[in-house]
């Protein structure tokens, strides 16, 4: 894991928020630093989550660099340490999600053999990802701001939005206007899987 779980900590105590101490001992007792960030695809190792919020962090700044580049007037909505609480933690509730399996498939051969993968269990905390995320944050203490809490909430929008309801698709279209936060999450977030593979 080389010195990513110390480059984690040491950003996130530089935002100097109420609560982030409590946050990194919980999340250590979640198991965050050693989980995947997917069953299959990005980051689907142990470890992964931890690469994959460490690179949407990178990605969040240099998309925060291109947009007060471009609109210097936002700049009071993207904080620096409001992308380090909302990158880093976007994907909490992903800590205690991914379990390890045994599964089967066809070998070069046509014979079936077992392999190791990961499986989803939602059972000890069944919420949705976004919500899940704030709600854990917000019980561990973690002083947050509406921008940060709407960034997290709706960062999977794409995949949230598909079956709710038009007043749930309408908060996040607010939430989308109002907050770059939450533009530069999302966007940080597919680089993160889809671009750089982690």
């Amino acid at each position: 894991m080389d010195n990513s779980k110390e480059k984690f900590a040491s950003i996130l105590m530089a935002t100097k928020r109420r609560g982030v101490e409590t946050v990194l001992a919980g999340l250590e007792e979640l198991g965050f630093y050693n989980a995947p960030a997917s069953t299959r695809f990005h980051g689907s190792e142990p470890g992964g989550l931890l690469k994959h919020v460490l690179t949407v962090y990178d990605e969040a700044l240099a998309i925060r660099e291109v947009q007060l580049r471009l609109k210097p007037e936002i700049e009071a909505q993207l904080p620096p340490d409001s992308v380090a609480i909302a990158a880093l933690l976007h994907d909490v509730c992903k800590a205690e999600v991914y379990k390890e399996v045994e599964k089967f498939r066809k070998d070069a051969n046509g014979q079936w053999e077992k392999y190791k993968a990961y499986g989803v269990d939602y059972s000890s905390f069944p919420l949705g990802h976004g919500e899940k995320s704030v709600i854990r944050l917000l019980r561990w203490g973690l002083e947050m701001t509406d921008d940060e809490i709407m960034a997290i909430r709706w960062h999977m929008s794409a995949f949230d939005l598909a079956f709710q309801s038009p007043e749930i698709k309408g908060c996040h279209g607010a939430a989308s206007d109002k907050c770059p936060l939450l533009a530069g999450l999302k966007a940080a977030d597919g680089l993160a899987s889809h671009i750089m593979g982690m």
